[in-house]
C-alpha cells in the first residue's frame, strides 16, 4: 500500500526563545521511516538533544525545536521512506525577534544606519557557577563591539532557561558599556538553570551560556527535608486559588509525608497555615480568601524528623473575579459617547438566578475534590453566590456542603470525603431573591488519586565530558502524566552516599553533572517527579571516571627548517600543547610552492621533504593525529628556499618548550640544532622579549654562554606575556635564532603544587609531587637536570592515584642536581626541586633521627619534697605510644618497686614518677629513667651529690620532723607581731590539734606568766587563735616571749623578740626620700607608719655620716623622718642615705641630689618700684629650674590673670614679664613672681607704689 501524509506539518511564525513543534501523520504499509530535514540537511536529534526532540508514536510524528533563534528560520521537511517509495512534506518556520528590528539586518549583517558591520566578542566569560541558598551570586563578562560607534550601545539581555529575566528584588542587571553583570540576591533553587547573556546589535546577535547550580542551605534539624520550590498560583477567583509547587531533590533521612501550605496578606507579616493535615499531592486548593485582598503563599515539607524551611514565597495574587482581572489587564477603554436611559425600575431586580451549567470535577485526589462550573445566564445585576450539594452513591438524599456561607467563586474544593466512596455533586445559585434550581449532577465520582506517580526512568548512561563534569543520558519514564521533570543523583563508588546533581527538576533526558572530583569513579541514578510524587529511582549506571573526554589534538607550532640540500629539506616543529587526552600517533606534513604572491595547492608528504626542486621556495604545515582524529593544520612556515646550506655557524635550535611557568619564573628547554656548522656547538644564548613590543625588544637573558639545554628565567612580571628564542654557538660564531616560543603568560596556575621532600618514619628520603588534573593517558615522568631518568639504581619511582614518589635508594653527593617531574597529557603541569649539598646533609641528619628516634621529654627529670619528707622524682613525656616501657636506675643499677621505692607511669598523661620515703647517706648518686618505645629510646637523669644532696637530705629530715610535730598539739601559724591602729603591740599565733586537756603556757624571758600575774589579763584565746596585747610598748617590754603547748601526744613552743620585730616593721614601712623646698633651703624626708623613740636613724652624705650643725639638722616630726639643709651650696650635691635600724642589717633609703632642680627666681626684679600715675610699668624676672617651672604673678597674695590691664608673659622658659598699662593708685601693693616645680617653690617679691604729682605738690605746700 502506498503511504500518504494524512496530516501534513504546518508552517509557524514564533517569537524568539519559544519552542516550536511540527506534527505530521503518515499512513502506509510497510510502516514508513520518518526523517526530518532543515534546508535539505538531515537533523541529528541525538547529537543535539538540547536543540531537537524527535518522537514517533502510532504513526504520529513530531519535531520539537527548542529555544528558537534567528538561525532556526528555515524550511523543514518530514521525509517518509519505505520499500514502496519516498514522499516528503515541507513547513516553513519563521522566528521573529522581540529585541531588535530585523528590518535593519542584511544577509551580511551590514547596518546601513551606521554604515558598518558590527562584530561582537564576549570575553572574560563567566564559568559554571555554584551557589547556596541565601547567598548572593554575580555573573559577568566583558563585551567588545567593533567598530566603536559614538553614542551607540548594544542591547544586553539575560535569560534563564531561555526565558528573559526582568529586574526584581531577586535579580539585578548592570551594563557599564563594556561589562555586563547579572547579580542574583538571596539565591533560591528557583534560580538554578542555564543562564545566557545575549548581545543584540544592528548586525545580529551573539550569546554565551553557562549553568548555575544552587545547593540547599544547611537544614536546622538533621534529617528533615529541604525546602520545596517554584510555588505558583493558578485559577485565582474571588475566594479561591490553586497553589502548586515542585518537590525538592532531597527528602531527608525519611520519605516526605506531605506538605503544609501557608498564606500571608501582602503588607502583613503573619503567616496562616491553610491545611491542618499535610497533603501529599503537590497541588492544593486554598479557599476562604477575602475578595479584593492580595496574598502570597509558601510551602513546607514534612517527614518523620520534622518540617523543612519554607520555600521562596509565590508572586502576589489578588482574590477577584477573573473577568474583572481581564478588564484591568486590558486597560481603559475608549470614551463612550452613547445615551444612558433611566427607567423607573430594573426588570431584573428580585429575579431568582437560574441554574449553573457545565458542573465538572477538575481535580480529584484522596484528600479533596475540586468542582468547577459556569455561572447562570439569568443572574440579575446584584451578582450570585453558590451552594454545593453532594449525594452518596446508592442514595437519593442530597446534602448541602457549605451550609454556613455560600461561595462567591465558580470553584469549590470539598474535603473530608471518604476515600474509595463514590459521590455525585450539583450546584445551586442564590441571591437576595432566593435560591435557584440545582444544576445537573456531575455523575458518580470516586474519591481517590487520579494521577499516578511516574514510572522509574531508564538506566542512565554516563559519558566523560571535562575534568569536573559528566554527561548523563537516560530513558524517559514511560506513560508519565503531567511530568514535572527529573532529579539526577551521583555517588562515589564505594561510599553509598548519594548527592543531588540538580536541585531543580529538568525535563530533558540529558544533563551535564558539574562539580565532580577529577579522577574519582562515580555512578548515577535518576528519579522522575510529578504532582503525585517521586518515581522509584532508576537502576544505577555503570561507573565512570571523571576526566576530560578524548578529542582531537591541538595544532602543532613552530614549523622550522633544520637542514637544506639541493633536492630535499629537513623540517621540525613543536608538538601541540594539548594532545586531546590521547597519545599523539603521528603527523601529516603538507607543502606547497610559493612564487611571489602566488601560492600553490597543498600536497601531503613525509617528514623528509624529498624530490624538491632546487632554488624554488616552499611553505610547510603540520597536522597532528591521535585516536580521535586529525588536528587543524599549524600556521604555515615562512617561504623557504630549497638550496644547500654552506654556512659555518650552527643552525637554529629546535623543539623549544616551557615548563614550570610561575608568576615570576619559567624554565625554557630546547634541543640542539640538526646542523652544527663547521664545528660542534659549544653553548647557547637564550633571548626574551615582552610579547607586546617590537623586534627591538629582544634581550639576552644571560651574558655568558649556557652549555646546558635548559635555563630557568627569573624576575618575570606576573601577568605579562613573554616570547623566547635560542641561538646556538660554535667556535666560528653564533647562528640564527630558533623559532619563537610563545607567547607565554607569566602566571601561576590555580592549584599549582610544588615538589616537596619528606623523610618518613623509617628514615627514607623521598620527593613527592601531586597532580589533581590527571587525564586518561597522563603519566608522571621524572628528570634529573632535565634529562629523563632511565637508570633506576639511584631512584625508585612509585606512582599511585595522582601522586608520584621518587625514593632515594642511597642518598649521596652523586644525587646533587635539579630534579623535575612533568605530567604528560596536561597543560604543562610540572615542578622542580634542586638538591644542594647543604640540603642533602640536612636530610641525612633528619633521616638518622628517624632511623634512630629519641623519645621527646617535655622537661628533664625533676625532684620535689613532699609531706613526711618523702622525695618525688618525676618527668613527663611529650610523645609516646602505649607500648612505652620504663626502666628505673640508680648508680647504674636497676631498682625495683618495694619498701624503699614506689614507681608509677601514667600513660594517659605521660607522667613518670618514683617516690622515696626518706633520703639516707647511701642514696647519694645519679637517678635515671631509661625508656624504650619500639625502636625509639630516651633517657633522663638527675645527679644528687655533695652539698646539694646534703641540703636536700636536711630538708627531708626537717619535713619529716614537721609531720611528726603536727601529730600532737602544734602551731598552725607561728607567734608573730603586729601593731594596731592604736599603736598597741599585739603578739598572736594560731594553734591546731589541741584538746581540752592540752596545756598552753606563756613566758617572758623564760619566766612563766602565771594566772595571777598582771600580764595574764592581756592573754586571750579564741577559735584556735592566741593573742597577747602588750599595749603601748616601752623599754621594759623588751624581751623574748614564748608560748608552750603540751599534752600526752607531744609538745611544741614558739617565741618572739618584740622590739626587733617592731623595728623591722617600722623600717620596712618607710617611703623613698622626698625633697621639698623652703624659704631657707631644702628638706629631705621619709614617712613611716609608726615611730618609736628607741629606733635608730642615721643620715649619710656620700657614704659619710653627717654631723649635726646649725646649717644641717635631722630629726623626727610625727611619723616624718627628716633632714634639713639651710642655704644649700654646690657642696651639698651628691648621694644622701637614710639608714634605719630593723633589728638586723638595717634598711637604707637613697636620694641623688642634683642641686639645679629646684625652681628659683634668679634676678631681674627690684625690691621697690615707685611710678607716676598714668604711666605704664614693665618688669621682667629671670627664672631657673629643671623641670621647667610653672610661673604665676600675685598681688597682695591673689593670683593675677592676663587681661587688657595686666599683660603676663613667659618666654623661652627663662623670662617672665608683667606689664601694667596706665597705672593708678589702685595698682599699689605687694607683688610677687612665684615659680614652682616638683623640687620646690620660690617667690620673688617686690613693692609697687603709685603716686600723683599734683597731690604730692599740694602736700608740700601744706607742709
Amino acid at each position: 500500500m502506498e503511504f500518504q501524509f494524512i496530516v501534513k506539518p504546518r508552517g509557524q511564525t514564533v517569537w524568539e526563545g519559544r519552542t516550536v513543534r511540527l506534527h505530521c501523520t503518515v499512513a502506509g504499509w510497510p510502516k514508513p521511516r520518518i526523517a526530518w530535514y532543515k534546508n535539505n540537511v538531515l537533523i541529528d536529534a541525538k547529537a543535539h538533544p538540547e536543540k531537537y526532540t524527535v518522537e514517533s508514536n502510532y504513526n504520529m510524528h513530531s519535531l520539537e525545536i527548542k529555544n528558537c533563534d534567528f538561525l532556526d528560520t528555515a524550511q523543514y521537511y518530514a521525509s517518509a521512506l519505505n520499500v514502496k517509495g519516498e514522499a516528503s512534506s515541507a513547513a516553513t518556520v519563521v522566528v521573529k525577534s522581540r529585541y531588535i528590528d530585523v528590518s535593519f539586518l542584511c544577509a551580511d549583517g551590514f547596518c546601513p544606519e551606521h554604515g558598518v558591520t558590527f562584530q561582537t566578542s564576549i570575553i572574560d566569560q563567566f564559568e559554571v557557577a555554584f551557589g547556596r541558598e541565601g547567598e548572593t551570586l554575580s555573573l559577568g563578562c566583558t563585551i567588545i563591539i567593533f567598530p566603536t560607534v559614538k553614542k551607540y550601545q548594544p542591547e544586553v539581555v539575560w535569560y534563564r532557561n531561555s526565558v528573559p529575566l526582568k529586574p526584581s528584588k531577586w535579580v539585578h542587571t548592570h551594563w557599564s558599556g563594556e561589562r555586563a553583570v547579572l547579580t542574583l540576591t538571596h539565591l533560591n533553587k528557583e534560580d538554578e538553570g542555564m543562564y545566557t547573556v545575549r548581545v543584540n546589535t544592528k548586525s545580529g546577535f551573539d550569546t554565551y551560556s553557562a549553568y548555575v547550580f544552587v545547593r540547599d542551605a544547611d537544614v536546622e534539624v538533621e534529617g528533615v527535608p529541604v525546602a520545596p520550590l517554584d510555588v505558583r498560583c493558578h485559577d485565582v477567583n474571588k475566594d479561591y486559588v490553586v497553589v502548586t509547587w515542585k518537590q525538592p531533590a532531597v527528602e531527608g533521612s525519611s520519605p516526605i509525608l506531605g506538605y503544609y501550605i501557608d498564606r500571608c496578606e501582602v503588607g502583613a507579616h503573619h503567616w496562616t497555615q491553610c491545611n491542618d493535615n499535610p497533603v501529599k499531592y503537590a497541588r492544593f486548593p486554598v479557599t476562604g480568601l477575602v475578595e479584593g485582598r492580595s496574598y502570597v503563599f509558601r510551602v513546607r515539607a514534612l517527614n518523620k524528623e520534622g518540617v523543612s524551611r519554607p520555600s521562596r514565597v509565590s508572586e502576589a495574587v489578588v482574590a477577584m473575579d477573573p473577568s474583572d482581572r481581564a478588564r484591568l489587564r486590558a486597560g481603559p477603554s475608549a470614551p463612550w459617547t452613547g445615551v444612558i436611559r433611566f427607567t423607573e425600575e430594573d426588570p431584573t431586580v428580585g429575579v431568582v438566578p437560574g441554574e449553573p451549567t457545565d458542573v465538572i470535577v477538575t481535580e480529584a485526589t484522596k484528600s479533596y475534590v475540586v468542582l468547577a462550573w459556569k455561572p447562570p445566564v439569568q443572574r440579575g445585576h446584584e451578582g450570585v453566590m453558590y451552594y454545593i450539594e453532594k449525594c452518596v452513591s446508592g442514595s437519593d438524599t442530597w446534602q448541602r456542603v457549605n451550609t454556613g456561607m455560600p461561595v462567591k467563586s465558580p470553584r469549590f474544593a470539598l474535603f473530608d470525603l471518604a476515600e474509595g466512596k463514590s459521590y455525585s455533586f450539583r450546584v445551586r445559585c442564590c441571591n437576595s431573591a432566593g435560591v435557584g434550581e440545582p444544576s445537573e449532577s456531575t455523575g458518580e465520582i470516586t474519591v481517590g488519586d487520579k494521577l499516578d506517580q511516574p514510572s522509574a526512568p531508564g538506566t542512565p548512561v554516563p559519558t566523560r565530558n571535562t575534568d569536573t563534569s559528566v554527561v548523563v543520558f537516560w530513558g524517559a519514564s514511560k506513560d508519565a502524566k503531567q511530568l514535572v521533570g527529573y532529579y539526577i543523583e551521583c555517588s562515589v563508588v564505594g561510599t553509598d552516599v548519594w548527592t543531588p546533581c540538580n536541585n531543580k527538576p529538568v525535563k530533558q533526558t540529558r544533563f551535564v553533572c558539574h562539580g565532580l572530583n577529577t579522577g574519582l569513579n562515580y555512578v548515577f541514578r535518576v528519579k522522575a517527579v510529578n504532582a503525585a510524587g517521586y518515581s522509584q529511582c532508576s537502576s544505577t549506571s555503570d561507573a565512570v571516571v571523571v576526566q576530560a573526554a578524548i578529542s582531537v589534538p591541538g595544532e602543532p607550532t613552530g614549523v622550522t627548517q633544520l637542514e637544506a640540500v639541493n633536492d630535499y629539506m629537513v623540517m621540525s616543529w613543536t608538538p601541540p600543547l594539548n594532545n586531546g587526552g590521547a597519545e599523539i600517533r603521528g603527523y601529516f606534513i603538507d607543502y606547497r610552492t610559493v612564487k611571489g604572491d602566488h601560492f600553490g595547492k597543498w600536497h601531503e608528504m613525509n617528514e623528509r621533504a624529498e624530490n624538491l626542486k632546487e632554488n624554488l621556495f616552499y611553505q610547510f604545515r603540520v597536522r597532528a593525529m591521535n585516536m580521535a582524529g586529525v588536528s587543524k593544520p599549524s600556521v604555515p612556515s615562512k617561504a623557504l628556499e630549497c638550496k644547500e646550506w654552506t654556512i659555518t655557524v650552527p643552525g637554529a635550535p629546535v623543539g623549544l618548550y616551557v615548563l614550570e611557568v610561575r608568576d615570576t619564573s619559567a624554565v625554557v628547554l630546547w634541543e640542539p640544532p640538526v646542523f652544527d656548522g663547521r664545528s660542534s656547538v659549544n653553548g647557547y644564548y637564550l633571548d626574551i622579549k615582552d610579547a607586546s613590543v617590537g623586534e627591538e625588544g629582544w634581550k639576552a637573558v644571560h651574558e655568558k654562554t649556557n652549555k646546558s639545554k635548559f635555563m630557568k628565567v627569573e624576575n618575570l612580571n606576573a601577568g605579562t606575556f613573554y616570547v623566547f628564542r635560542v641561538r646556538a654557538q660554535n667556535i666560528v660564531g653564533v647562528g640564527k635564532p630558533s623559532a619563537v616560543l610563545g607567547p607565554i603568560l607569566a602566571q601561576t596556575r590555580p592549584g599549582t603544587k610544588e615538589i616537596y621532600v619528606d623523610v618518613d618514619d623509617e628514615g627514607v628520603i623521598s620527593m613527592f609531587f601531586e597532580c589533581s588534573e590527571m587525564k586518561a593517558g597522563s603519566e608522571f615522568v621524572w628528570y634529573k637536570n632535565y634529562q629523563e631518568i632511565v637508570d633506576t639504581s639511584r631512584l625508585t619511582i612509585i606512582n599511585k592515584e595522582g601522586k608520584s614518589r621518587a625514593i632515594f635508594n642511597s642518598p649521596s653527593l652523586e644525587d646533587l642536581g635539579t630534579f623535575s617531574c612533568v605530567v604528560t597529557n596536561t597543560d604543562g603541569i610540572s615542578s622542580s626541586y634542586t638538591l644542594t649539598e647543604e640540603g642533602l646533609l640536612r636530610l641525612l641528619d633528619l633521616s638518622h633521627e628517624h632511623k634512630f628516634p629519641v623519645i621527646p621529654f617535655k622537661g628533664e627529670m625533676a625532684m620535689e619534697l613532699l609531706e613526711k619528707g618523702r622525695v618525688r622524682f618525676w618527668t613527663q613525656l611529650e610523645k609516646f605510644t602505649p607500648a612505652c616501657q620504663v626502666e628505673y636506675v640508680f648508680n647504674d643499677a636497676i631498682i625495683e618497686e618495694g619498701k624503699k621505692y614506689t614507681m608509677k607511669f601514667d600513660k594517659s598523661t605521660g607522667i613518670i614518677e618514683m617516690f622515696m620515703d626518706s633520703l639516707e647517706v647511701t642514696d647519694e648518686g645519679t637517678f635515671t629513667f631509661n625508656l624504650v618505645d619500639g625502636k625509639a629510646k630516651g633517657t633522663t637523669s638527675l645527679v644528687l651529690i655533695g652539698e646539694e644532696f646534703r641540703e636536700l637530705q636536711r630538708k627531708s629530715e626537717f619535713e619529716r620532723a614537721e609531720w611528726v610535730r603536727k601529730q600532737g598539739p602544734h602551731f598552725v601559724e607561728y607567734l608573730d607581731f603586729t601593731v594596731t591602729e592604736e599603736c598597741d603591740v599585739l603578739l598572736k599565733c594560731k594553734i591546731g590539734n589541741v584538746k581540752a586537756e592540752t596545756e598552753i603556757i606563756w613566758s617572758k624571758d623564760s619566766i612563766e606568766i602565771a594566772e595571777d600575774d598582771e600580764d595574764s589579763k592581756k592573754i586571750e584565746r579564741k577559735d584556735g587563735e592566741l593573742t597577747f596585747n602588750i599595749g603601748k610598748i616601752s623599754k621594759q617590754d623588751t624581751g623574748i616571749y614564748e608560748v608552750f603547748l603540751r599534752d600526752e601526744r607531744g609538745k611544741d613552743k614558739r617565741y618572739q623578740a618584740v622590739m626587733n620585730e617592731l623595728f623591722r616593721v617600722i623600717a620596712n614601712s618607710s617611703t623613698q626620700i622626698q625633697v621639698v623646698s623652703t624659704e631657707s633651703g631644702i628638706i629631705l624626708y621619709s614617712m613611716v607608719t609608726y615611730y618609736d623613740e628607741n629606733l635608730r636613724v642615721g643620715w649619710l652624705h656620700k657614704d659619710a655620716k653627717l654631723a649635726a650643725s646649725e646649717r644641717v639638722k635631722s630629726g623626727v616630726t610625727g611619723e616624718q623622718l627628716w633632714l634639713k639643709i639651710n642655704e644649700p651650696t654646690e657642696k651639698d650635691k651628691g648621694k644622701y642615705t637614710m639608714d634605719i635600724f630593723d633589728g638586723k642589717d638595717g634598711v637604707k633609703r637613697v636620694l641623688e641630689l642634683g642641686g639645679k632642680n629646684r625652681a628659683r627666681v634668679v634676678g631681674g626684679l627690684p625690691d621697690v618700684v615707685a611710678i607716676q600715675e598714668g604711666k605704664s610699668l614693665n618688669l621682667t624676672g629671670n627664672v631657673w629650674g629643671e623641670p621647667l617651672p610653672e610661673v604665676c604673678w600675685v598681688k597682695n597674695e591673689k593670683e593675677l590673670t592676663s587681661d587688657d590691664h595686666y599683660k603676663l608673659k613667659f618666654e623661652h622658659g627663662k623670662f617672665a614679664s608683667i606689664t601694667i598699662a596706665t597705672v593708678t593708685t589702685a595698682d599699689s601693693g605687694k607683688y610677687a613672681l612665684v615659680v614652682k616645680n616638683k623640687y620646690g617653690t620660690e617667690a620673688g617679691e617686690f613693692t609697687v607704689s603709685v603716686y600723683n604729682p599734683e597731690e604730692e605738690e599740694g602736700k608740700e605746700k601744706k607742709d
